[in-house]
Order: C-alpha cells, then sequence, then structure tokens
C-alpha cells in the first residue's frame, strides 16, 4: 500500500487474500512494509489467514504507507542505491509470482515502471483515471457531508458566511459531492476556476433573499481564474510568497474585505481519509480484491482492477499509469448542480 491512506485499504488487501487462501492451500503472501520503501530496501513479512481477520472495518492500512514520489524513483538514495534494481532484486529474491499494489495516481505510475521492467503486477484503483469509482470515496463523502451538516446549524445561528475546506489538491468529485450532499451553496473545485466577485454576487444574492448564512464547499486546490491563466512558474512563484494557510482562507479574507460580512473557515482535513469504512466501501473492496485475486490465480498480470458501468473491470496498467480523472465542467452532474442554484464561481 502506498501513497496516501484512505478507507478500505485493508478491506481491499483482505479481499485479495481470502480469495486466495480460499482458492490454494500452498498459497504465501508476504507484507512489504510502508509502501514502496519495503519492496526497496526488503522490509517485509509473510502474512497469514489471521493477518487478515478483523481487518474489514478496519481504516488506514495494517502495512504502514509511505510517499516515494515517482519522479525520484530512478534517482539513486542517499547512500547511492538504485532503487528499480533494489525492488526487482527483492522480487526475484523471494521469488513472487507477483505484486499487489494498492494506491493512486503516483503508485501506478511507478506500477508500471516495475511492470516494464519486467515484473508481473496487478493493482487495484485507489483515485485515478479508467474507473467509475475508488475505494474509500464514499466514506470521505460521508465525513466531509457531515462536517457541512454540522456547520450549517452554528452558521444559521450567527449569520455567518462558513467555507469547508475539502480535500482535493487537484480534482474535485470529493467537493462536488459533499458540497451537493451537505446542500452547499457555493461549490470551488480545481477543474472551474473561480471569479472571487461571482462568489460575492452569490452570497448577497442570498443575503437579499433573507438568507442568514451561505455554506461554502471549497476543494484545497480550488483556483482563481486570474491564478488558472497563470504559468506553471508564474504559479510557483506566487505560491513561494503565499501568506495563507490555504485557498479558503485567502477567499475567506476577500469575501470579508469586498462585502464586510463575517466569515469563518473549517478544515476536516486527514479526518476526511481517516476512520472506519462505510458499509459501501467494504463491499466495493472486497470485490475489488477478489477480483484481482481471480485474475492472479488465472495469471493475468499489468492489469488493474476497476469499475465500470457498474462492473468490476481490469484495465491495462499502460492505460491508466499518469492519467487523472477531472471533473468534466460540461458533465450532467455539474449542470444539475446549477440548476439546482449552486454557484461555482464561473
Amino acid at each position: 500500500t502506498s501513497g496516501g491512506d484512505c478507507q478500505a485499504l485493508n478491506a481491499a488487501m483482505r479481499g485479495v487474500a481470502k480469495t486466495l487462501f480460499n482458492a490454494k492451500e500452498d498459497v504465501e503472501i508476504y507484507g512489504f512494509l510502508d509502501g514502496y520503501k519495503g519492496l526497496i530496501y526488503g522490509k517485509f513479512r509473510m502474512l497469514t489467514g489471521s493477518d487478515f481477520s478483523g481487518i474489514l472495518t478496519k481504516g488506514g492500512t495494517i502495512l504502514g504507507s509511505s510517499r516515494m514520489p515517482f519522479k525520484l524513483m530512478r534517482e539513486p538514495d542517499e547512500n547511492g542505491l538504485n532503487k528499480v534494481e533494489a525492488m526487482k532484486q527483492n522480487y526475484h529474491k523471494l521469488q513472487l509470482d507477483c505484486l499487489v499494489i494498492l494506491g493512486g495516481n503516483g503508485t501506478h505510475k511507478t506500477a508500471n515502471l516495475l511492470k516494464e521492467e519486467g515484473l508481473n503486477i496487478k493493482t487495484i484503483d485507489n483515485a485515478l483515471w479508467g474507473t467509475d469509482m475508488t475505494f474509500g470515496f464514499q466514506s470521505a463523502v460521508n465525513i466531509a457531508t457531515e462536517a457541512i451538516d454540522n456547520i450549517h446549524t452554528t452558521a444559521a445561528s450567527h449569520g455567518r458566511v462558513f467555507i469547508i475546506e475539502v480535500m482535493g489538491h487537484k480534482v474535485g468529485f470529493l467537493t462536488l459531492n459533499a458540497g451537493m450532499a451537505g446542500g452547499a451553496d457555493v461549490i470551488l473545485i480545481p477543474e472551474i476556476p473561480y471569479d472571487i466577485n461571482k462568489v460575492i454576487d452569490a452570497i448577497k444574492e442570498r443575503h437579499d433573499r433573507g438568507s442568514r448564512f451561505t455554506i461554502l464547499a471549497v476543494a484545497e486546490g480550488a483556483i482563481s481564474k486570474e491564478d488558472a491563466k497563470l504559468s506553471k512558474k508564474e504559479y510557483k512563484k506566487k505560491l513561494e510568497n503565499y501568506t495563507y494557510p490555504s485557498v479558503s482562507y485567502e477567499i475567506a479574507d476577500q469575501i470579508a474585505k469586498k462585502s464586510g460580512m463575517e466569515v469563518r473557515v473549517t478544515v476536516p482535513g486527514h479526518t476526511q481519509r481517516g476512520g472506519t469504512p462505510c458499509p459501501y466501501d467494504r463491499v466495493f473492496a472486497s470485490r475489488l480484491g477478489s477480483e484481482a485475486g481471480k485474475l492472479i490465480l488465472k495469471g493475468e498480470y499489468g492489469f488493474m482492477v476497476g469499475y465500470k458501468n457498474r462492473e468490476i473491470v481490469k484495465v491495462p496498467l499502460e492505460e491508466v499509469a499518469g492519467k487523472l480523472k477531472m471533473v468534466d465542467p460540461g458533465s450532467s452532474i455539474v449542470k444539475e448542480a446549477k440548476m439546482l442554484g449552486i454557484s461555482f464561481g464561473d
């Protein structure tokens, strides 16, 4: 398990293991600790059936995780160790039939790199292109929605503008879904650059209609139309001199200064990917894990197990690696949200 954790990683691992253990008596499963670091430095342990008992409802990952940026994979470590060669050597030393990897975008890029180096790879999707749904997503939506729900009462009591910052640095699916489920009045996501004046207009329009408060669901990667026009170099330079903790605080400051309204920011942060997976994710991750186990038994490697048109599917790893699934600004869900009166600041 590599990269950021999420709910149902354990459930997915359990799905793989139980499928393999139930099908063959002589299966050996090794768990590499702390993501790719375990594979690089040979940190692992053999896992038995008891290791997977009682983890269906447990959040996080029993193997631990770490971030290992893809761009650093081909660079030697501080001691000159070739990371890719080290991973290959540990794979062959243990005489593995395949490597099962759970993670997101960067994780899958490295997985594809190892596939190209000749290793048998099986991945299970976390959050990237090639699947309609990812495990952990529904649990995160539930938590983010609850945060918005809880803000409604205090916002109404004090007549304030409240901003809830939702996880989503590059994509806005979580903010979009939680915002709609929580009854947010404004939703700002990375895929739809916002005009702060239009955001303020939406707030004033609610105020003029007699509403005492306004709720904004803002993705941590939300970006203004002005910033969206900057080159990567220019935007990076701006961030180097950034004085706000995050974009939500910048938006709050702009709203307060331009409208005179009282604004508060709430950041649920890592609570959104912590805790117990919801029942949907437990079932979904178990199905993905079981399908991965089935493909391993059949010797079908080099695929990501995903979800398309309500069916569990296998997607060639090279079609997935490095691709992000973005919210389409012209999608039906965005259009429907706008018809409900939700502003995207565009």
